[in-house]
């Protein structure tokens, strides 16, 4: 069974998001190397709100962009922080229906320095299907993105037809991938990359999508079926492809005493990039606010506590301003 939240109300949307919320459970300070039948201690733990998709509309909501988010909770206890979380931020939850059938997903991170292990329990976040969302309300918003393609499985096959609707409709449309745990990276991924305006992966993503070797050829091999595509570069950086130019934007370089993971670091880029690209900004602005607001992220543990933190994001935007 079904349940949504509260009735959704007519104001316009900058943006809607459809995708995975679930919990991010992080333990810090266990070794690289895991043996079984052993019992670790960590250094450090902490339950934070996860899922790519949830982590960008949570963080644009922060940073003052309209979000619409529709997704999925089950009706449980992990259901009720994720659903907490998210309302904090601001954004309109009207869309986030409860599952009573099936649990909330949950992803279990182990960082080891700037590398980590990520186990996932998908839950409800795979259960979402195109028929689930209400394209009334998708079509309120003058951008349309998706995060976690090869996760959300039951959305999958009825994509195309939705990303056609959506562009006929005159909606702008992005997508990052995130990563294909199968390793496949194929199926429905092709016709979407002939539709969007905007893919935003990482450096290690875009090798695998293009199924080049290097960065240069990968997007030599996609610039022609994608307007625009922006690929995060971590310490490098951001790279920026338009048609056949190429720009490097700077990183924002955070001191390592004051890194602590960085975990939802490249869901928070995204989201500084779309707050300024939909402001009408141009990309290499764009980029240039998606490293801050990536860099931003890294300052406390997961993708979200950096926003919460009042105080911390107030004097980081300070040295760093958006605009």
């Amino acid at each position: 069974m079904n349940t949504h939240l509260r009735s959704p109300n007519s104001q316009p949307l900058d943006l809607t998001i459809a995708g995975e919320t679930n919990l991010d459970l992080i333990l810090y300070g266990l070794p690289e190397d895991i043996p079984t039948e052993r019992e670790l201690l960590g250094s450090n733990f902490i339950t934070t709100l996860g899922g790519s998709s949830s982590i960008l509309a949570h963080n644009l909501a922060v940073l003052g962009a309209n979000v619409g988010f529709l997704s999925q909770l089950g009706n449980d206890d992990m259901g009720n922080i994720a659903l907490a979380r998210l309302g904090e931020s601001g954004l309109d939850t009207s869309h986030i229906t409860r599952r009573s059938d099936i649990g909330t997903g949950v992803t279990l991170l182990l960082p080891h320095g700037r590398r980590r292990r990520i186990l996932t329990y998908p839950g409800v976040m795979a259960q979402m299907t195109v028929a689930d969302l209400d394209m009334d309300y998708l079509l309120r918003s003058r951008h349309f993105h998706l995060s976690s393609l090869f996760l959300q499985t039951a959305l999958q096959p009825d994509l195309p037809q939705l990303f056609a609707e959506l562009k006929r409709a005159g909606l702008t449309l992005s997508l990052d991938t995130n990563d294909d745990p199968s390793g496949e990276w194929g199926g429905v991924l092709e016709p979407l990359l002939d539709t969007i305006d905007l893919l935003l992966p990482n450096e290690d993503e875009i090798l695998q999508i293009a199924r080049k070797p290097t960065l240069d050829q990968s997007l030599d091999a996609l610039s022609s079926r994608v307007p625009l595509i922006v690929v995060k570069c971590g310490s490098r950086g951001a790279v920026v492809q338009r048609g056949s130019q190429r720009d490097w934007i700077a990183p924002i370089l955070v001191d390592p005493a004051n890194l602590v993971d960085t975990i939802g670091a490249g869901d928070s880029f995204n989201a500084g990039f779309l707050r300024a690209y939909l402001k009408g900004q141009n990309p290499l602005r764009a980029a240039a606010v998606g490293n801050i607001t990536g860099a931003l992220s890294t300052l406390r543990s997961g993708g979200t506590e950096a926003y919460r933190d009042t105080t911390l994001r107030n004097d980081f935007l300070r040295q760093h301003p958006l605009t």
